[in-house]
């Protein structure tokens, strides 16, 4: 099996010691309510083998489990049109900056929460300390993903919430199927574990090593199941300078 990774990243990554191939596997776009279980035998199985750990985008999930949100069932209200102008636009994207994904924030959290970490964040920010408007909301509001076209138009009108029980997800896939994974919430900017499966025995930082550097994008790559294999063997060749392809 020859594994390829998405432009401008590496197949081989080290961690802990360690050397391992990563294998960006392309899907289909995939539509609110399919089965992950159908996708994992159609996409990943023909590739795993006993031992390799699957990274899984959590939008994948959430989408199966028909976890998404629209602009029809999230009206912006005064207070998400005003505080959504005071956010910081990052290269991940506008996030809390869309008056939409403010009022979702408002909608799951409560608007004196959401004004307590607005407040918070924005003393926190003349301490040079960022990210506390997302920590004290939680994952819920921090994992918000869509309503927002620019590299995939059809976020643009919906928004994509965590997924439900990741670790359910995860221990459900090695039960039925055989496969180890974990579910992650990833972008160029940061990783962030959201479950994965009980048999893996690594903790959340050493399994996060191995994906650091968002191997399955951020873009329009549809790549959202990198198999991970740890190499056995000494290399016998050089990694190639773009990283596309590595010995199996």
């Amino acid at each position: 099996m020859e594994f390829c990774a998405n432009e401008g990243k590496n197949v081989t990554i080290e961690a802990g010691g360690k050397r391992y191939d990563r294998h960006a596997i392309q899907t289909h776009f995939v539509q609110v309510g399919e089965s992950y279980l159908d996708l994992m035998e159609r996409y990943v199985l023909p590739h795993y083998q006993e031992g390799d750990i699957l990274s899984m985008s959590e939008k994948v999930i959430a989408m199966c489990q028909g976890r998404v949100v629209t602009e029809d069932q999230v009206k912006p209200g005064f207070w998400a049109k005003v505080l959504s102008r005071f956010v910081h636009q990052t290269a991940a994207g506008p996030g809390m900056g869309l008056p939409v994904k403010m009022q979702f924030a408002i909608n799951v959290c409560g608007l004196r929460k959401v004004l307590w970490a607005a407040f918070r964040a924005a003393i926190d920010k003349l301490r040079g300390v960022h990210g506390t408007f997302y920590t004290l909301l939680g994952q819920e509001v921090s994992g918000l993903d869509g309503f927002y076209g620019h590299e995939i138009p059809e976020y643009e009108h919906m928004g994509v919430r965590i997924p439900d029980n990741p670790v359910g997800v995860c221990d459900e896939l090695y039960e039925k199927l055989g496969i180890l994974s974990m579910i992650v919430d990833a972008n160029d900017l940061n990783v962030e574990m959201l479950g994965h499966c009980s048999k893996l025995t690594q903790d959340d930082e050493a399994l996060l090593d191995l994906i650091r550097d968002n191997p399955a994008g951020q873009d329009r790559q549809l790549t959202p199941f990198i198999l991970i294999r740890e190499q056995t063997a000494p290399v016998s060749e050089e990694i190639q300078a773009d990283g596309q392809t590595s010995p199996s």
